[in-house]
């Protein structure tokens, strides 16, 4: 079908396959067009069993200006929509939800290396193979408000895009990303739900996300400002890499964005990371993550007014240089800031051979270190500042190297008097106190001066109260993060022969109605959520199953199939 004049389509529901991204089902070129979907639904595939098996392209958009898609349902599509060469293209309250995806062969007991992304090419859309929700080249000013694109590969990609707004858009539970940025920039990403985004992910087994994120800035992206966003439960929150032609030639990369007032909690790896670049990150919330931000070889970026808290790692610097940590509360953590640099740089890293990138000239100022294991772990490092922060409930506060040069520890409040580290006399030039109350953090000034305004009609993006929180809570599926909307049984824990089971899913009741291995259940039958203690039976039991029935709301399962009100639902846990 060919459109180029406005159009309402009739609402229902189309089949229509597309054998290959060449021939779209739909192409839309011109200049001010309007096509209204209707709410009709646009489905690509007869089997939506098998989301790595979807093909084609749903929608083709070209060489036009001032083209709107509105009211869209597009599923089962390698590429939901793809659009290139138009400028000012609109794309708004539609679903592109439930297309490619591929079949993960990770387990919950072993990582598979062969789930990893990469996202280092696109400048000839090898990025294309991994599916989308939606893929806009070339496309200047573009908006997309308002979309939901949840349990696919990728939600939203951008290449060669710039000066848009992407806002109020519903981009979770996907196996890839949620939004991705390849040489696009000037962008506004505001308001956002982003969260979920992960692969290669077993609690307490692997914890390696394989490089999925909530939010991806790749290769020469620069001047975005990515505010208001939730990107929680990700492999990354956000995840900033500034490419091959930078490790390369030293040219490029992705610098001068602004990171403003997120939500990237509960990351498996980096809450944010951000390398070979100069960045701002602001007043947002990273709490929970293995490193709350990972900042290799980047320069002159400013991390301030952020709140992390329940961190492996605080904030991590390698070869970095003329950088300023100030105003963040760091809580719980085991080491708050690490600054350090490696012995030997790769062979194929041509700008390295050609750029001073010692560890150096740091300003680490006005921070608060709360319940912070090791505060501090400096080494190879020179001249770093550290001054005006606040110090309390730490077992040792600095660990330091002889090599370090010209390290000033001055003006600093230590509400601890003893376990205070190496190779520093620290009661000089700074207040050792034994107890009283912790200062309150010295960041509204920073705040205020990166503050972006939030849109007017702007949602609010905080996860709901009654969110399972936590890195404990990201389970995944062979297609993907398991979203809570559907009846599911999850083996948590194993002590000798008693097997402990999380049941998730919506309001209903579930009951054990078969299965082997098992002699007995703390309890057969009850509402969601639940916990089920189960005892293996004798050692001849190879197999180990519980089959499980649902009976309660309605709800939609994870490849898109609709359950009405009171219809039984099977579901199963098997091991073999």
């Amino acid at each position: 079908m060919l459109i180029t004049q406005s159009l309402t389509i009739k609402r229902g529901a189309y089949f229509l396959e597309s054998e290959k991204l060449e021939t779209p089902v739909v192409t839309i070129s011109g200049d001010n067009i309007v096509v209204d979907f209707n709410g009709a639904i646009l489905n690509g595939t007869a089997d939506p069993m098998q989301p790595d098996l979807f093909k084609g392209m749903g929608i083709f958009i070209e060489n036009g200006k001032n083209i709107q898609i509105i009211n869209a349902v597009i599923k089962g599509f390698k590429i939901g929509l793809l659009a290139e060469n138009v400028d000012s293209l609109h794309i708004q309250t539609s679903n592109f939800s439930h297309n490619y995806r591929q079949r993960l062969k990770s387990t919950p007991d072993m990582e598979d290396l062969g789930d990893w992304l990469s996202h280092h090419d696109n400048d000839k859309d090898e990025w294309l193979r991994y599916g989308a929700g939606m893929y806009l080249k070339n496309c200047d000013q573009a908006l997309v408000k308002d979309v939901t694109a949840n349990e696919g590969q990728n939600g939203l990609l951008l290449v060669n895009c710039n000066n848009g707004l992407f806002y109020n858009n519903n981009m979770q539970f996907n196996s890839g990303l949620g939004i991705g940025l390849y040489h696009s920039s000037e962008n506004r990403i505001l308001h956002n739900k982003l969260d979920w985004c992960i692969r290669g992910y077993s609690h307490g087994i692997y914890n390696r996300g394989q490089d999925a994120a909530g939010i991806l800035v790749y290769k020469m992206s620069n001047k975005n400002v990515v505010a208001y966003n939730s990107a929680t439960h990700g492999g990354d929150g956000f995840f900033l890499w500034s490419g091959n032609t930078f490790i390369e030639k030293g040219v490029g990369g992705c610098n001068d964005n602004l990171v403003y007032g997120n939500d990237f909690s509960h990351a498996s790896n980096n809450g944010v990371e951000i390398t070979f670049s100069k960045n701002k990150i602001i007043n947002n919330k990273i709490n929970d993550c293995h490193y709350a931000l990972w900042g290799g070889y980047s320069y002159e970026s400013i991390i301030a007014g952020n709140r992390m808290h329940g961190n492996t790692h605080g904030v991590a610097f390698e070869h970095g240089h003329l950088n300023e940590i100030y105003g963040n509360h760091l809580e719980d953590t085991d080491i708050g800031i690490q600054l350090w640099e490696r012995p030997v740089q790769p062979k194929e890293w041509i700008f390295t051979k050609n750029s001073d990138i010692s560890s150096r000239n740091y300003l680490i100022q006005n921070n608060v270190f709360t319940k912070v294991k090791e505060p501090l772990k400096i080494e190879d490092s020179k001249d770093v500042l550290i001054e005006k922060n606040y110090f309390a409930n730490f077992q040792r506060l600095l660990k330091s190297s002889p090599t370090n040069k010209a390290l000033q520890f001055i003006n600093n409040s230590i509400y601890q008097s003893d376990l205070l580290g190496d190779a520093y006399d620290f009661r000089n030039d700074n207040k050792i106190l034994s107890g009283g109350p912790v200062p309150p953090i010295n960041n509204k000034d920073v705040i205020e001066k990166y503050k972006v305004d939030p849109l007017s009609d702007g949602y609010k993006t905080d996860l709901p109260e009654h969110t399972l929180r936590g890195r404990q809570y990201m389970l995944l599926t062979k297609w993907g993060p398991y979203n809570f909307q559907y009846p599911s049984i999850w083996l948590r824990r194993v002590e000798g022969d008693q097997y402990t089971f999380a049941l998730f899913g919506p309001q209903g009741n579930w009951k054990i109605v078969g299965g082997s291995g098992f002699t007995s259940f703390s309890r057969k039958t009850g509402a969601m959520p639940a916990t089920v203690v189960a005892t293996k039976g004798g050692a001849d039991k190879p197999n180990l199953k519980v089959e499980l029935e649902f009976i309660g709301t309605a709800f939609t399962d994870q490849l898109g199939h609709a359950f009405e009100k009171g219809r039984v639902y099977p579901f199963e846990f098997l091991l073999e």
